[in-house]
Order: C-alpha cells, then sequence, then structure tokens
C-alpha cells in the first residue's frame, strides 16, 4: 500500500512557498567576465560611460575638412579653390590647422584638425595637385560628428538587468570596458529516476524507455538563464538516491530530479529528503503533476518533478521558471505572458484540483491537447496551457480563455 500525501497544497500556496523558499536560500550572486564573452549575460549594476563618445570631432565622410565660409557660393559652375596642406587617415593626427584659403584631405574616421569646421565629400570635389575645387557650399558642422555626441561622460549608458546582446556589447566596447559584472548563473543539477530508464545511445530492451526528462528539464533550465547541467539517472534505491543528492548538491545549489515522486512503494526521494534536510511541499492540488516534492538541504533546494514528460514540463514552467529567471537577473513575470482566445472544444475537468490543459494557439482559436501526461509528442505541438480553476468543472466550446505561454 502507498504512503499518503502529507503535505499536499494548493496550488498559489505552493508558488508563494517555492518563491520563499528561493528567497531565503539562494541570493543572486554576481562574477566578472570579459565583456567580448559577454553575450546573452545579465548586467549585475547600472553603467555608466567612462567618456564622451566619439571621443574627438570626426569625420564622417571622405572629402575634405575646411572652414565652412570658404565654401560659401562654390557651384559646379564657380567652384572655389582650397590650398591642401596635408591627408589625415582614421587613426593618424596632424599638427597642422586649417585656415581661410586651407584645408586637408581627410578619410572617414578620422580626427577634424585644428580649425575645421566641416567635411565637404570627395564627390563634390575635383583635387588638382595640391589645390582642390570646391563644388558646393557646405555648412558648419557638416558630416562631421562632434565629441559627446553619441555619449556624454558619466551618462547611464545601459541599465541592470539588461541582456548583453551585440549591440549593447558595442556600447561597452566603445567605452573601453573589458570585463563587466554580470549576474552569476544559477547552477542547476538534473537527475532523471527510475528503474526503466536508459540513456541514449543504450539497448533498449522490452519494457525500457529512453530518458526524456534529463535532457528537456536541463534546457528549460537554460532558457531560465541557469547554468544547467545533466547528472545522470538514479535508480528507484534509497541508498542510490541518497549518495546521488548528496553527491549532487556539492556541486550545485538547486537540483531538480524527475520521477521517484509518487505516493507509491518504489519512490524514495521522499524519505530521503526527510533524512536529509526537510520536505516543505509534498503534492500539489493540480493536473497534470500532483506528486511534485520540494525540500530543502544545507540551504539548497531540492525538487522532485513527475516522472511523465508533460507533467515535469508543466510543473517546471508553473511553479520553478520564475523564481529561477528572478534568481538569474532576468526582470520577466511569466504569468503575465498570456494571450486571451476562444476554446474550439470543451474540456472537462476534475472538480477540487487545478488543471492545466495544453492548448494549441491558431490566430484567435485555442484547441486544447487532449493527451495523456506520458505522451511526449503532445509538447512539441503545444503553444502553451490554460488554467481551469478547481471549482470550474466544464470550459465550454466558444469559451473565452487566457493562454499561459510556454518559456
Amino acid at each position: 500500500m502507498g504512503t499518503e500525501f502529507l503535505k499536499i497544497k494548493e496550488c498559489d500556496e505552493a508558488i508563494d512557498i517555492i518563491q520563499k523558499l528561493f528567497s531565503e536560500n539562494l541570493k543572486p550572486q554576481s562574477e566578472e567576465i570579459l565583456v567580448t564573452e559577454s553575450y546573452g549575460r545579465i548586467l549585475y549594476n547600472d553603467v555608466y560611460s567612462k567618456m564622451d563618445f566619439p571621443p574627438f570631432n570626426k569625420a564622417l565622410k571622405d572629402g575634405f575638412a575646411i572652414l565652412a565660409e570658404d565654401s560659401f557660393g562654390a557651384s559646379e559652375e564657380s567652384p572655389n579653390t582650397l590650398d591642401v596642406i596635408d591627408f589625415l587617415e582614421a587613426g593618424s593626427t596632424t599638427d597642422k590647422k586649417v585656415e581661410k584659403g586651407k584645408c586637408i584631405e581627410i578619410s572617414t574616421g578620422a580626427a577634424m584638425p585644428e580649425g575645421s569646421e566641416s567635411v565637404v565629400m570627395v564627390e563634390y570635389c575635383e583635387k588638382l595637385g595640391d589645390t582642390v575645387n570646391l563644388l558646393t557650399t557646405a555648412t558648419p558642422s557638416q558630416d562631421v560628428a562632434k565629441k559627446g555626441s553619441d555619449i556624454e561622460e558619466g551618462k547611464l549608458i545601459l541599465k541592470k538587468g539588461d541582456i548583453l546582446n551585440p549591440g549593447k556589447i558595442g556600447v561597452l566596447l566603445s567605452q573601453g570596458f573589458e570585463t563587466i559584472e554580470v549576474y552569476k548563473k544559477p547552477s542547476v543539477g538534473v537527475v532523471s529516476s527510475g528503474n526503466e530508464i536508459v540513456l541514449q545511445g543504450q539497448d533498449l530492451e522490452y519494457g525500457k524507455i529512453y530518458d526524456v526528462n534529463g535532457g528537456m528539464i536541463k534546457n528549460a533550465g537554460i532558457s531560465c538563464g541557469a547554468d544547467a547541467r545533466f547528472l545522470g539517472i538514479m535508480r528507484d534505491d534509497y541508498d542510490e538516491v541518497k549518495e546521488k543528492i548528496t553527491s549532487a548538491l556539492s556541486e550545485v545549489d538547486i537540483l531538480l530530479c524527475s520521477g521517484g515522486t509518487s505516493a507509491g512503494l518504489g519512490d524514495v526521494l521522499k524519505h530521503v529528503l526527510d533524512e536529509l534536510g526537510e520536505v516543505h511541499i509534498h503534492g500539489i492540488s493540480v493536473q497534470p503533476g500532483k506528486p511534485t516534492i520540494v525540500g530543502v538541504i544545507d540551504n539548497k533546494l531540492v525538487i522532485g518533478l513527475p516522472g511523465n514528460p508533460v507533467s515535469a514540463l508543466m510543473i517546471f514552467n508553473a511553479f520553478v521558471a520564475q523564481p529561477l529567471t528572478k534568481l538569474a537577473g532576468i526582470d520577466r513575470n511569466f504569468e503575465l505572458e498570456t494571450i486571451k482566445g476562444r476554446m474550439t472544444r470543451r474540456i472537462h475537468s476534475p472538480v477540487g484540483r487545478m488543471q492545466y490543459q495544453l492548448v494549441k494557439v491558431d490566430g484567435e482559436d485555442v484547441h486544447p491537447i487532449f493527451k495523456d501526461s506520458g505522451a511526449i509528442f503532445s509538447l512539441s505541438s503545444a503553444d502553451g496551457y490554460v488554467k481551469v480553476p478547481k471549482s470550474v468543472e466544464l470550459l465550454d466550446e466558444g469559451e473565452e480563455v487566457e493562454v499561459y505561454l510556454f518559456n
């Protein structure tokens, strides 16, 4: 005879407990990394500019750096002629000064020489030896990027919580940042349990199945900003489960186990958690996913997800993704990522238990996916889920619903 679920919780209560356990036992941490290796990482602090950018007045076009007044009245029919006293490439400088009647040939990106205020594009010039004919009039600051016009020194350029994409990394590099402080990724271990589980590449004997949850939940953790690793399989054996959990928690701060959570004789996870730490949740009043366990061992979280893949992923998204993402420094509210639509078929739900119904969205149509919690293919076609409150027995065809989109 199986054991009873001793600490079963309602959905909202379970969410509150898990979020509280995260905040009490796991604090966001930071680390310093190279800016060039920071793609996809989360800024731990606001970032202020170190200097003006550009750090000097620079030419935006190839042409001639001049005094604007030297071009006044110039046209193709009546060009103005100036002496060319030097040539500047990007990165080079000169001690020569632009004065009335003189100019300096300049390349895009080069620092504007002293005295100059405008650039006349090479297309509107005719160079003849040491002189140049200007064929158009230039305005002051024409084709010149002023010092600090893009970024002023001491200005807020990136905010805490920003996800570093190529553009933001470019801003940091322009300011000379070699390293940057980012949120340290939460360390998450994933273990699959069950005597029937084998790894891909191994012979699949009759009665065995390939492990799905290990790689699936690991990648779900990665999508939430965690450093998630698959740590292998454990059998339904008390000593093996105890050894695996103890070993895993020496490497990670959060351990996600799938399987071994039902109230059955072969399931030992709860008993191991009782011995090593404390069980805070033993069952959630939800379908699918009732046999979920949450415990703490030495300020590290152990969460036992159901063994069925649909249930495991649903419970992860509904209860684990939000606090894990917050711990990773990502400001994202999963509960707000919803769309509205209308049911194309009716749903019958068990009264007294919250139901998470997988659905596929097609425009305003919401199609329920009627598969059992071990049906793998339903995961690949589902866009999210609909919450059916425990007091509701029926969602009718055509009824407007809110769809919670998957991460």
